[in-house]
C-alpha cells in the first residue's frame, strides 16, 4: 500500500547516504517510557487512535511514513516527519501529517498525550538499510553510518532518527529503514 513521505530533494548522493533538503512538516507525537524495541508499538497505538477519528472533528487522517524514533539525552527540537527520541522519560514517536493540512486545519486530538508540532526545513543525511527493527541491528547500522560519516568529514548536530517505512507485517527482509543525523550548519 502506498503512503505518502515528508516532501524533500536530494542535494547529494554518495554510494552510502544521501544527504536530503526537507520542507517543513507538521507532526502528530506522542512521548512513551518504554524500552527501545517496545517504544514504537506502544506509542503507535496512542497516534494511529488519533490518525483514524479520536479527535474533535472525528476526521480520519491518512497514514505517512516514516514512523521514527529518535535517542536523545537532552531536550532537543524534534528533528523528523514520525520519530521515536529517547530522553530522560522514555521516547518521543511522530507521524507525519499529510501536507494538505496546516496547523489551523489539523483536528484538536481528544487524547492529552497527542501533540501537534511544525517542524520547520532542514538538511538531513540519510543511511538506508534493510532488514529487522531491533536495538542490535539499528546501533550496528548507526556506528557504521558514523564512520563513514567522519571518513567522509561530514559533520552532525543532535541525536540519530531511526525511521521506519513499512508495516509490521512486511517481511523483515523487505523492509525499508532509515538513520537520519542532522547536518551541522
Amino acid at each position: 500500500m502506498a503512503v505518502s513521505e515528508p516532501k524533500y530533494s536530494v542535494e547529494r548522493k554518495t554510494d552510502y547516504y544521501e544527504i536530503r533538503l526537507y520542507s517543513s512538516t507538521i507532526v502528530a507525537q506522542t512521548q512513551v517510557d518504554e524500552k527501545f524495541d517496545d517504544a514504537g508499538n506502544k506509542a503507535f497505538r496512542v497516534l494511529a487512535d488519533y490518525i483514524f477519528g479520536n479527535n474533535k472533528s472525528k476526521t480520519k487522517i491518512s497514514m505517512t511514513a516514516p514512523v521514527a524514533q529518535q535517542a536523545v539525552s537532552e531536550k532537543i527540537e524534534m528533528t523528523a516527519p514520525v520519530s521515536q527520541i529517547k530522553n530522560l522519560g522514555g521516547y518521543l514517536v511522530q507521524f507525519t501529517m499529510p501536507e494538505e493540512y496546516t496547523m489551523a486545519t489539523l483536528p484538536e486530538p481528544n487524547d492529552s498525550r497527542v501533540q501537534l508540532v511544525e517542524i520547520l526545513g532542514r538538511k538531513i543525511v540519510v543511511f538506508s538499510y534493510s532488514g529487522s527493527w531491533s536495538e542490535n541491528r539499528y546501533k550496528n547500522k548507526l556506528e557504521e553510518f558514523r564512520t563513514i560519516l567522519s571518513n567522509d568529514n561530514v559533520s552532525t548536530v543532535g541525536e540519530p532518527i531511526f525511521a521506519r517505512f513499512n508495516s509490521p507485517f512486511q517481511l523483515w527482509f523487505l523492509r525499508r529503514n532509515e538513520i537520519w543525523l542532522e547536518v551541522a550548519h
